[in-house]
């Protein structure tokens, strides 16, 4: 396999992918983020090129990016094991916290206590974004035709509601075609010629076969449950959805939720809409993959329906958790293992080069629109979608914005760009003044 730039011991990889799950705030944009400051500009493990070579290959796969370029670096850095470690670290402590936190919403159906937590959090969420914008803009948008591309696919995001898996193909369409005929329209600096250290063909092997058995892994459990239990019962038919939506879930973590929602509020009735909008809050409080949410989807779910199955709610809702877990994460692990080797072996190939830096363009766009999409919704009580033609766009109503809330942000904008505070340390304080100000009575 190719050597990283430092090599770290297994004991000194797993420590640190440890404190990258802990403090992995912020959905997929601060989670890459502090993936990047740790690796690539703290410990030097891995240089640039290649962290967003290794970004580019997890953003086109389906499922939480963020873990899958946790389980790819991992590999890089100490092989199959290496992986397997950094996937389970990274998402570990937000599956612990999220199941302790549906647990107390499902029981007891109140967490005002928890909403002047979020209140704050979030406003510290919108500078991270921001944040995460600056900086992967400063690093990929190296020309025109890349900064075009990023304006492009936030400009169909934000403005014509085009689907995510349509803004990358077009990106890798244009990235495949330009990268040969005029790599330095997309700041390819590649040596097609030059000798290149190749994944040996034991280090390919051994991650292939891992990925193959992840797969398999992942696949039999949920059959099985679906044969026995048949598709009537609530364990089976999660066992399908979260499936589904685990291989389907191009567009990251809202596409995938935007379909879980209208599947288990519309079509199965296990939650009543305000309970994805709590989950939803949940997930973006807790550190790992937003899509922690559909751990909370599953429990709930399987929690209101636990006299029918004839077991305690408790036990119901864990059962229920485990499901969304196993069949929310486990495929990301295969898609990994699989694809990196040959991911590898083409770092310096012009048309896979110029493809992949046209979707990283392209991804500051998606993380724009995530940024204005947050913002929107965290500053304003009213947000309407309107419609000219084939726009549609969300225009805030001016009387709805949030005093509190727009005094919070800038204040952690403030922290964030302009004193370059931690994440953690910026997130504490947000939630610390979001409580206050309920304490006090000046923010519900």
């Amino acid at each position: 396999m190719n050597s990283p730039s430092v090599t770290p011991t297994l004991a000194d990889a797993a420590r640190t992918w440890r404190y990258v799950g802990v403090n992995s705030f912020g959905g997929p944009a601060g989670q890459i983020a502090v993936m990047h400051r740790v690796v690539v500009d703290e410990r030097q493990w891995i240089d640039e090129k290649r962290y967003l070579h290794a970004l580019n290959f997890c953003m086109v796969l389906p499922g939480p990016e963020a873990l899958q370029l946790a389980v790819y670096l991992g590999w890089v850095l100490n092989g199959v094991m290496g992986g397997l470690i950094a996937g389970v670290l990274f998402v570990l402590p937000g599956l612990t916290v999220m199941a302790v936190l549906a647990a107390v919403y499902a029981s007891f159906g109140d967490v005002s206590w928890i909403s002047a937590l979020l209140f704050g959090i979030q406003t510290a969420v919108i500078a991270i974004v921001v944040q995460a914008v600056i900086r992967v803009g400063r690093r990929s948008l190296r020309t025109p035709l890349l900064v075009a591309l990023a304006v492009g696919a936030f400009i169909a995001l934000a403005l014509f509601n085009v689907l995510f898996p349509f803004v990358v193909i077009a990106a890798l369409a244009v990235g495949w075609v330009v990268g040969r005929r005029s790599p330095d329209a997309l700041h390819v600096r590649v040596d097609a010629d030059a000798e290149v250290d190749q994944v040996s063909k034991s280090a390919a092997r051994s991650a292939r076969r891992a990925g193959y058995a992840a797969l398999v892994l992942w696949a039999v459990p949920l059959l099985l449950i679906m044969a026995t239990l048949g598709m009537e019962n609530i364990f089976s038919q999660q066992a399908w959805l979260f499936a589904k939506t685990a291989v389907l879930s191009f567009g990251g973590a809202y596409a995938a939720l935007s379909y879980v929602s209208q599947q288990a509020v519309g079509n199965y009735a296990w939650l009543e809409p305000r309970d994805m909008v709590a989950g939803l809050g949940l997930a973006e409080t807790t550190p790992g993959p937003l899509v922690l949410v559909m751990t909370f989807v599953g429990y709930v779910g399987a929690y209101r329906v636990s006299d029918e199955l004839g077991m305690p709610g408790v036990v119901a809702g864990l059962i229920g958790f485990s499901i969304a877990a196993w069949a929310t994460f486990l495929p990301s692990f295969g898609f990994v293992l699989i694809g990196a080797p040959s991911v590898e072996r083409l770092r310096h190939n012009r048309r896979v080069a110029g493809a992949l830096a046209a979707v990283t363009a392209a991804v500051v766009g998606v993380i724009a629109d995530l940024a204005l999409w947050f913002s929107l919704n965290v500053l304003f009580e009213d947000v309407p979608e309107r419609s000219w033609g084939p726009l549609s766009v969300e225009v805030p109503v001016p009387g709805s914005l949030d005093g509190a809330a727009l005094l919070l942000t800038v204040a952690s904008l403030v922290l964030v760009l302009g004193l370059q505070w931690g994440l953690l340390r910026v997130l504490s304080l947000a939630a610390a003044a979001g409580l206050a100000l309920s304490a006090l009575g000046l923010h519900p």
